[in-house]
């Protein structure tokens, strides 16, 4: 873990610890998994001392999580929680989305003793984390132009589209939520309506998540064999018993084995440029854009073939702009438990 960060992140509470000496139960909470661990922290360094992985369908809450992590642990009594969870937080209550759980700080407490608990956005969890980053994190995809400072943001799509902000002062960034996965695609071709209009028969609003999630590779194949005529391939059909759709479906795109896959991936590549150059502008994201989450290391090729970054420049009057920008990709998939950690450390005992 570096001692200092590599990103300059609003830290507040960093100077009010001294020479004390805390510990942090952090986690990372979401619809699939979820990620805990114990950090040590003073002002002038951070580490991580221990961290487990949960399947989150298989336990009825996270409280339960918390505890199955204590059992495992005796050794540790944490002065705090911090967790970032998949969903809006509003005063300490917050609903998962893609689970059917609510997180309560008041709750916790109850369970654990612990009064010290801060809940945040997983994705604002994620921008916190980037303080916690090295350079053998992240993965350059387009380098932009070196020296401009600015906002950042940071896009992650998994199980779900998460997507933050980092505010620049002049001096340092400040991590902000939001759920802007949940606006509304937006359609600029007769593909892009039909699409749209397929989805619209499972999804009371075609959101971007609906188009650049996890689920959304499977839904975009189906739209090609339902609506588009697309001849099915067996081996493929075969494949998803088994096998987690949309992963068969990227795999064998990356492979060139399949000419439907293929298009699948293009349609997703497409609509994720396209999303990334909205979040850019959105934030005039001068200082990066950060990729993360769980599928773009998986499809890492595909975002190196020059289709992702002409769809990312394909924007009304701004490509100059969106050509500064640079884009990596963050390839450690802990980010947002790390991000807990920091922000439960130096920023919580500042509130």
């Amino acid at each position: 873990m570096a001692d200092s960060p590599k990103i300059s992140l609003a830290f507040p509470g960093r100077r009010l610890l001294g020479d004390k000496k805390i510990c942090v139960l952090a986690g990372d909470v979401g619809g699939t998994k979820a990620n805990l661990a114990i950090f040590e922290a003073t002002a002038g360094q951070i580490n991580l001392v221990k961290s487990s992985s949960y399947h989150s369908g298989q336990y009825p809450s996270v409280i339960k999580i918390i505890q199955q992590f204590f059992a495992e642990n005796p050794g540790y009594q944490p002065d705090r929680i911090s967790l970032g969870v998949a969903g809006p937080v509003f005063e300490g209550h917050a609903e998962i989305t893609n689970l059917p759980w609510i997180i309560d700080k008041k709750e916790i407490t109850a369970a654990t003793g612990i009064r010290q608990i801060s809940l945040i956005n997983d994705l604002e969890a994620t921008a916190y984390g980037l303080a916690g980053m090295e350079e053998k994190d992240f993965l350059v995809l387009h380098p932009g132009e070196s020296g401009i400072q600015g906002n950042m943001a940071v896009l992650a799509p998994g199980t779900g589209l998460g997507e933050a902000g980092l505010f620049w002062d002049g001096e340092v960034h400040h991590p902000f939520a939001t759920e802007g996965g949940h606006a509304d695609f937006s359609c600029r071709s007769s593909d892009d309506m039909e699409l749209h209009d397929y989805l619209l028969k499972d999804f009371k609003v075609v959101s971007w998540e609906s188009v650049i999630a996890g689920p959304a590779i499977f839904d975009i194949y189906n739209f090609l064999l339902q609506v588009k005529k697309r001849p099915e391939n067996k081996q493929i059909s075969r494949a998803f018993k088994s096998e987690d759709p949309s992963a068969v479906i990227s795999e064998a795109a990356i492979a060139g084995t399949d000419h439907v896959c293929m298009e699948t991936m293009k349609y997703f590549v497409r609509y994720l440029g396209r999303e990334c150059c909205n979040l850019i502008l959105k934030m005039k994201a001068t200082g990066g854009l950060f990729l993360a989450g769980g599928i773009p290391p998986k499809i890492l090729p595909l975002l190196q073939h020059p289709d992702f970054y002409e769809n990312l420049l394909d924007c009304d009057r701004m490509q100059d702009l969106v050509k500064k920008v640079p884009v990596k990709l963050l390839l450690n998939d802990k980010a947002p438990m790390i991000g807990a950690g920091w922000c439960g450390a130096y920023y919580l005992s500042s509130r």
